[in-house]
């Protein structure tokens, strides 16, 4: 009997380690979320300061005319700013209703439309 109790505390030292460990990786896995988290709110502070100052076109304005010209629903937004000196660019992926996938490009400081790449784009525009 007492080499069972012996057996059996081993078993639950391993035990308790194992969940000491993953509770260790489980806090330093959120750590590392919550340094994501900041820097993502950061940017949206920035860009939100960029909307305002009338650097950058309100993600809505884009949308909204997308929605007006052309059948389909956006899969994926990206907001492109990769230099200084380049201007920041809107990329929209949607799916039209043949299940084409296409990608808008519009100049975020203007809201133009810059370029258009997909199959069957003409299947997506409004009548």
């Amino acid at each position: 009997m007492l080499y069972s109790c012996r057996v059996w505390q081993g078993v639950g030292m391993k035990r308790f380690n194992g969940c000491l460990k993953a509770l260790m990786l489980a806090a330093v896995g959120i750590m590392a979320c919550q340094s994501l988290v900041m820097a993502d709110d950061d940017e949206w502070r920035s860009l939100h300061r960029e909307v305002q100052e009338g650097r950058v076109v309100a993600l809505p304005t884009v949308l909204d005319w997308l929605e007006h010209r052309y059948v389909g629903q956006v899969l994926e937004v990206e907001l492109e700013h990769e230099d200084e000196d380049e201007a920041p660019r809107y990329e929209i992926e949607m799916i039209g209703p043949q299940g084409q996938v296409v990608e808008f490009e519009f100049d975020a400081a203007n809201g133009e439309l810059i370029g258009i790449e997909g199959v069957n784009i003409e299947g997506m525009t409004r009548p």
